[in-house]
């Protein structure tokens, strides 16, 4: 593998592993609608036929989301994760006409994975 391309793996594999760490972490405390939203945001950069604006999109929000730093840091009752989340809706109405049915069916059956059955996402 070529230096590049495995600096570029190992980017987005501790990418992916933090995105998951902060879900499984956080999801209960999040909402079972800001963990579907962020999925479908996840699934929707993973898509070839996204625009690269709408993927910097993505990224940016899905950054915000994983990293500690922000504007109300995470560990504040109640209101700790309230920006997270409004910064995970905004950017889902700004690439929504990107996300079609495979990607909402992709995260609605990781959603059931990590909220079980009782999910009405």
């Amino acid at each position: 593998m070529k230096k590049d391309s495995w600096i570029k793996h190992k980017e987005d594999q501790a990418t992916d592993e933090q995105f998951w760490d902060k879900l499984m972490k956080f999801g209960k405390r999040i909402g079972e609608k800001t963990v579907y939203y962020s999925l479908l945001l996840y699934y929707t950069a993973k898509s070839p036929s996204v625009p690269k604006s709408s993927k910097m999109i993505i990224v940016g929000a899905l950054s915000y989301l994983i990293f500690p730093v922000d504007v109300i840091p995470d560990f504040i009752p109640v209101v700790g994760l309230a920006d997270d989340s409004a910064v995970i809706a905004a950017a889902v109405y700004k690439v929504f006409s990107h996300i079609d049915d495979s990607i909402k069916n992709q995260a609605k059956e990781k959603l059931t994975t990590i909220f079980g059955e009782t999910s009405d996402s």
